[in-house]
């Protein structure tokens, strides 16, 4: 039989660390080749229709605003609110309605109660 080259720990665990740290690099180069080659990845003709619904969605709504005014909604919190569905993805124009939720305690209370005995 023949004798180990090094006996020494720090060699070997850095012979080790390399082999590794080479065979991760190597496995993102081929993940990277994959994804260049993909044949399912989506057409680039769909990206471009997603652009105009994203200008669209930054065009405001005033039809959502005066009937928020109504309901005593600033026109800043109708935007802000419109602005945090808009960054889901959702357009202005799907926002129907934006109604401030009553706010009875007691009814609250008892709902959380029950929720908390089903589960």
């Amino acid at each position: 039989m023949s004798q180990p080259v090094t006996t020494n720990p720090l060699i070997i665990m850095l012979i080790n660390m390399t082999v590794v740290f080479l065979v991760l690099i190597a496995l993102g180069l081929v993940i990277n080749l994959i994804h260049m080659i993909d044949p399912t990845r989506p057409k680039e003709k769909k990206q471009e229709e997603a652009a105009p619904a994203a200008v669209a969605a930054a065009e405001p709504a005033p039809a959502v605003e005066p009937a928020a005014d109504e309901k005593g909604i600033s026109p800043e919190i109708v935007a802000v609110i419109a602005a945090a569905i808009a960054s889901y993805g959702y357009g202005v124009e799907q926002i129907r309605a934006i109604r401030p939720i009553e706010r009875d305690g007691w009814k609250n209370s008892g709902r959380m109660r029950l929720s908390h005995r089903r589960s």
